[in-house]
């Protein structure tokens, strides 16, 4: 069935290329299946003030349906996801039990002498419509889940079903305004080759469940619900976040040989992943494993990562209604230690403290958000406020004590570092948990390494400096070029601007290096950046030997290191160093990588 959908005529309109947000990549042909919205609408019902008891019962009952709904969806979905990304429907059943959200229904319906379905639809409409007002991407994600809410409500309350699309063809692509996290688990993965919606961002926990359970999607396309119907062909690029619309004949061929082509080459990694990172000329190269939940390890494993260079613990907070305890902190940690030290080996564990504020977390619980979060109270400087110094301590604890386990394996990371002092201050806190767990008599590891991020201009021009303070750099990408070109990289409009081989960003890397090497301080990168061929190239050639990318990028990165020799690296880089334009940069390093790998490369033009 779906070598008939990707063999299908193309369509007689005019192509059109619709940009969105990659969040859970995978390259697909298929027809689209059009969700539009299934708003329940209700009218405003008044009751007498006998009823109004009646329906306060109706209402009471939904609820608990709803929420025993909820705990037979985290069930399902802990074993097909792994536990922390089902962690979001743990998170839907604390907003239900939330008196504050629940409580003024009730009052809504026995004041007003309403019906309960009124009463449901307008509390969740005006709360979603406050989050709406917002532009910042955390409040929209917040508006996806009260509309969740509300539907499943809303259904028990009027005895409707869910809409079940049983009907799904093999290589479908659903093509949505938006999807609720609840509908994306509920797809028959059998069929569904993707998803394309109109909202959407990286942080959404639709985005979230999409990567847990491999499904390509693209976010944010804005516009593409409207140049759809039922039936139509599309190509899913949800590597660089495109789907194009009515696919020409050309385009289609192109994109069958590149989907054949990665079938392939994915084939022919299955024997890499066992082999060393070890160039040609004999330097060993260390490829570490970015994650964000724990049970991601196995993978990083599997795919022949070393260890893990990133530990992103913020999702410990975005997947759930409640911040994480101490504990729930410690057993995440001591996971990933049992899984990276199973076979006796002591490999790398790099826990990077949370990355919260921005579009995360910190902005839905703010009073007063943040007129421009990004360059506001995030990060490290989120955690040193004195409110959120209590949160940063249980954190700081939970490592410590992990790293007691199995002293010499875990390294603390910390983010955003913008000047000495915010590291002096991280590092004095680590140093006061240690005297209180040392007083308490609880095991730890007294020479743990402190690091941090390299993600700020000012840290990159810092270098030399901070090179006597730290025990260890990690360059971020993803920031650094954020921030070094004034770009948002999850800004579509400006997309094109947000490039890693600009000389500004490819100079500052190089300086951090030579400053790190000259104190011989470790440093790696850790940025999405690291895991393209092209790029890997030019940091390896600049004296980087050690990368932390996603785990099936691992392989990738192998065949690439096993295939060059350091020498040619250096010339590489030398040589990228004297263009002035990051185009001219761009093109040099796919054109050598090409020559280096060629396999590892689809036929499609760089953007």
């Amino acid at each position: 069935m779906l070598e008939a959908v990707v063999r299908a005529s193309p369509d007689a309109r005019p192509a059109e290329n619709i940009r969105g947000i990659a969040v859970s990549e995978g390259l697909v042909i298929g027809r689209v299946r059009v969700i539009r919205d299934a708003v329940a609408r209700v009218a405003r019902k008044v009751v007498s003030k006998e009823q109004a008891k009646d329906e306060v019962t109706r209402y009471l009952h939904a609820l608990k349906a709803s929420v025993m709904e909820l705990d037979a969806l985290y069930k399902q979905a802990e074993k097909e996801m792994g536990k922390k990304a089902a962690e979001i429907f743990v998170f839907h059943r604390g907003m239900l039990s939330d008196k504050s959200l629940v409580e003024p229904i009730r009052k809504r319906i026995e004041t007003e002498s309403v019906c309960a379905e009124w009463a449901v639809q307008q509390a969740f409409t005006e709360i979603a419509a406050l989050y709406a007002k917002n532009t910042n991407s955390v409040f929209a994600s917040k508006v996806n889940d009260i509309h969740d809410l509300s539907q499943r409500l809303l259904r028990h309350l009027m005895g409707t079903q869910p809409a079940k699309l049983s009907d799904l063809e093999e290589g479908t692509v659903i093509v949505a305004r938006d999807l609720t996290p609840s509908q994306t688990a509920a797809f028959d993965r059998a069929k569904l080759a993707g998803f394309a919606t109109d909202l959407g961002g990286k942080t959404s926990h639709t985005a979230i469940v999409a990567r847990a359970l491999g499904i390509p999607a693209v976010v944010g396309c804005q516009a593409l619900l409207s140049r759809v119907s039922d039936g139509d062909l599309i190509i899913l690029d949800a590597d660089r976040g495109i789907a194009i619309v009515h696919p020409s004949p050309e385009q289609l061929e192109e994109y069958r040989a590149i989907i054949e082509q990665k079938r392939l080459y994915r084939l022919s990694l299955t024997d890499v992943a066992a082999l060393p990172a070890v160039t040609q000329d004999g330097t060993s190269i260390e490829l570490l494993g970015n994650i964000e939940f724990a049970e991601e390890v196995p993978a990083v494993l599997g795919m022949g990562g070393q260890g893990v260079g990133l530990y992103r613990t913020e999702f410990l907070y975005l997947a759930r209604d409640t911040e994480p305890t101490e504990g729930d902190h410690y057993l995440a940690y001591k996971t990933c230690l049992e899984e990276l030290t199973a076979d006796g080996q002591s490999r790398p564990l790099t826990i990077r403290t949370v990355d919260l504020g921005a579009d995360k977390y910190t902005q839905s619980r703010a009073e007063v958000p943040e007129r421009n979060p990004f360059l506001g109270c995030r990060s490290i400087r989120y955690c040193l406020q004195p409110r959120a110094l209590p949160m940063f301590r249980k954190q700081l604890r939970a490592i410590l004590r992990a790293s007691g386990l199995r002293p010499g394996v875990i390294k603390v990371m910390f983010p955003l570092i913008s000047s000495v002092g915010e590291f002096r201050q991280a590092k004095y806190l680590v140093n006061d948990a240690m005297e209180d767990l040392a007083e308490e008599g609880l095991a730890f590891d007294p020479d743990i390494p402190l690091g941090m991020m390299v993600e700020v201009p000012s840290a990159a021009l810092m270098a030399e400096t901070f090179a006597r303070e730290v025990d260890f750099f990690s360059i971020g990408t993803n920031d650094l070029v954020q921030y070094t070109l004034a770009v948002d990289r999850t800004n579509e409009r400006v997309a094109n601007l947000y490039t890693p081989t600009h000389p500004a960003v490819i100079r500052l890397i190089r300086d951090v290096i030579r400053s790190a090497r000259r104190h011989r301080t470790p440093v790696s990168c850790c940025g999405e950046a690291a895991s393209e061929p092209d790029f890997a190239l030019l940091l390896m050639g600049l004296g980087l030997r050690t990368l932390s990318v996603t785990a099936s990028s691992v392989p990738h990165l192998k065949r690439l290191v096993r295939s060059v020799s350091i020498a040619q690296c250096e010339r590489i880089a030398r040589q990228a160093l004297s263009f002035d334009s990051e185009a001219q940069i761009a093109t040099f390093l796919r054109d050598r990588a090409r020559k280096i790998v060629p396999e590892a490369f689809d036929g499609r033009t760089a953007e």
